[in-house]
């Protein structure tokens, strides 16, 4: 089966290195929380709010061993008014034999506001 594993963060400021560990952060995460083997990934999708423009931070996944053939890419999410700033998103799709209850969807940070019925404890 192919599901969709979503997860969310926010940064404090626009600098390279802030988007980079925080989208590091949420993506190990992601894999971790959902015991995700790069060959089992067919995509990951990725969007910034329009005030993050300092990195592409798809080069978070590409620093990490073995992630490097997983094809990403990067885009801007809507600008809603009112909606969470300095917000990076990620959608990954996965080949997987887990339902969609086993599934973890991952927010951190101010990020947790956004699906707070997803949020999980650890």
């Amino acid at each position: 089966m192919v599901r969709g594993i979503r997860g969310a963060t926010t940064v404090k400021i626009n600098q390279e290195d802030e988007i980079l560990h925080e989208t590091e952060q949420l993506f190990l995460a992601i894999a971790d929380q959902n015991e995700i083997d790069p060959e089992d990934v067919a995509q990951v999708l990725i969007t910034v709010t329009e005030d993050l423009n300092a990195t592409f931070p798809a080069k978070a996944m590409r620093r990490l061993p073995g992630w490097d053939f997983v094809p990403v890419t990067c885009a801007k999410e809507i600008n809603v008014p009112g909606s969470l700033p300095q917000c990076v998103r990620i959608l990954m799709t996965v080949n997987t034999a887990k339902t969609q209850k086993e599934i973890h969807h991952v927010y951190l940070n101010e990020a947790v506001k956004l699906r707070p019925d997803l949020v999980k404890q650890v």
